[in-house]
């Protein structure tokens, strides 16, 4: 069969899977079964993606050239679009892969079911098939091309550097390289962490971040980095929760980045928002860090609780919001929205509970810090695992 023969037969039969959307949703949910990478995609980029490949491998059939001649532009783009998204070579071939051999099985399916003979399909599908192995060289031309520009980055050199200042992978960073995103290797930096985590997110606020002697990247899957002033207000809350330290010499930065982490996760757990200072995370992030203590602390002095008990849990967060606003009544009870009498009944009915030593409204009512610091740990340990 010459190749206008060929293209005879699977011509309308191509053009009619191209255009059908069942088609096109078969041969992405096989990509995705076939490739987490894939998968890990929105399924509106899968379907342009599938779409695309389908129509460029219809035009290169219809144009009855071989393959090396063909226009595969359209292929290596969206090789290159996989490459900056973060799908190995190897996962993309998976997905377009399981792909084709689906639009392969519907082919064959609706080419005897519109009377092509078998031996007539075997061979368009086999010359197709040529047309389809050309277009997914094109693509992992594309994705490779893409990965060595990807490599030569700005940005990918600037998480290079930021992972050995902060993690230190390979010591401190040699001075051309601190001076090309313009740190001085005898310059005080504040180490600053973010709870941003979705790339998408972390892009789009990384730009703020940077300049004005402040350099920011991806670190440990977070965007994270070294400034020399504090990041604005506004910019903390764009990036939801930010923890900061004190300006420290660079020799510092793998130190203080493991406790802006530690102190990261204390203030999530905590809800909090906006920009923090580690200094102001210590006791929690101190404490956080004895989850076995706190367990024993929480139990002596509270075992005598039910999580399960509302009444409890309200007792509990009033004694927490007590301690939180300086053992002031009238505090606790605007921030709680209750009658100064209701907080301090609940306090009352507490101490008959547990044994919680006396209110400063009360005889003897004067805590020692370490006699608080046990209550207070106890009260919040008590909240959180119930």
């Amino acid at each position: 069969m010459t190749m206008p023969e060929r293209a005879g037969v699977l011509g309308p039969l191509l053009r009619d899977l191209a255009t059908d959307r069942r088609v096109v949703d078969e041969m992405v949910e096989a990509a995705r079964v076939h490739s987490p990478e894939v998968a890990r995609l929105p399924m509106a980029e899968n379907r342009r993606h599938v779409a695309a490949l389908l129509a460029a491998g219809l035009a290169s059939f219809e144009r009855l050239a071989e393959p090396n001649e063909r226009d595969f532009a359209e292929a290596r783009r969206l090789g290159a679009d996989r490459a900056a998204q973060g799908v190995s070579v190897a996962g993309l071939l998976r997905g377009v892969q399981a792909g084709r051999q689906r639009v392969v099985e519907i082919a064959l399916d609706r080419g005897r079911a519109a009377g092509i003979p078998d031996a007539a399909l075997l061979e368009a599908l086999l010359e197709l098939g040529r047309y389809a192995s050309a277009l997914e060289c094109a693509l992992v031309d594309g994705h490779h091309t893409a990965e060595l520009e990807l490599a030569r980055t700005r940005r990918d050199a600037r998480n290079r550097l930021l992972r050995r200042l902060l993690l230190d992978e390979a010591g401190d960073g040699r001075p051309d390289d601190l001076a090309g995103f313009g740190l001085r290797p005898d310059g005080r930096y504040h180490c600053v962490v973010t709870g941003l985590t979705e790339p998408a997110r972390i892009s789009a606020v990384e730009r703020q971040f940077c300049g004005g002697g402040a350099v920011f990247g991806t670190v440990d899957d977070r965007l994270a980095g070294l400034s020399a002033r504090l990041p604005p207000a506004h910019l903390a809350t764009a990036a939801g929760l930010v923890v900061a330290a004190p300006a420290r010499p660079l020799t510092q930065a793998p130190t203080l980045y493991r406790l802006c982490v530690a102190a990261l996760r204390a203030a999530s757990r905590a809800g909090l928002r906006g920009l923090h200072q580690v200094v102001d995370l210590a006791g929690e992030t101190a404490l956080a860090a004895q989850p076995a203590l706190a367990e024993l602390v929480s139990g002596e002095l509270l075992g005598a609780l039910d999580s399960a008990d509302e009444f409890h849990r309200q007792l509990v967060s009033t004694a927490l919001t007590y301690l939180d606003h300086g053992q002031r009544l009238d505090r606790t009870a605007e921030a709680l929205h209750l009658h100064p009498n209701t907080v301090r009944y609940r306090l009352r009915r507490l101490q008959e509970l547990t044994g919680m030593p006396p209110t400063l409204a009360e005889p003897g009512g004067r805590w020692p810090v370490p006699q608080t610091l046990r209550w207070w740990w106890a009260l919040r340990t008590w909240l959180d695992e119930g």
